[in-house]
């Protein structure tokens, strides 16, 4: 290898020196918040509650921050779709903890049940499942521990 060469390969390597710490460092935080945040995941996802997809949706948004690039398109199809859920159900004013699709609330309205029921069928269409089973592989495999214990 001539000295020009190494000197390039030298300039190269501490150029990218900067960008594999960051990247380091985003996982790292990832991951911390990854660990923070499952026992309390575990805890609202475990109870089978209608509403606990809402309700971790505050734990989600501070993962889909922290992710790394990779993956933030996955998290973002997730929380947007709870997000959509949750809206439908707030604007209709019904209480996403009791809300029976099969027993609405009689003074709901067609269009309210209409955006209610496309909502919860986008949250729970192929695209969204297959982003949060990537996504609960992507922490397996990147953070060394399941997104819930």
């Amino acid at each position: 290898m001539t000295r020009r060469t190494r000197a390039g390969a030298a300039v190269l390597v501490l150029a990218l020196l900067p960008l594999a710490a960051g990247c380091g460092d985003g996982q790292d935080s990832y991951c911390a918040a990854v660990k923070d945040h499952q026992e309390e995941l575990t805890t609202i996802t475990g109870d089978g509650d209608e509403d606990s997809l809402i309700r971790a949706l505050d734990i989600f948004k501070d993962l889909r921050d922290k992710s790394p690039s990779d993956v933030s398109d996955e998290w973002q199809q997730l929380v947007s779709r709870i997000e959509t859920l949750d809206g439908a159900l707030a604007d209709a004013g019904v209480d996403p903890a009791t809300y029976d699709r099969d027993h609405p609330p009689e003074d709901l309205g067609r269009e309210d049940r209409a955006r209610i029921d496309a909502a919860a069928r986008e949250l729970g269409s192929g695209p969204t499942l297959a982003a949060f089973e990537g996504l609960q592989q992507e922490v397996l495999d990147v953070c060394h521990t399941p997104l819930t214990l």
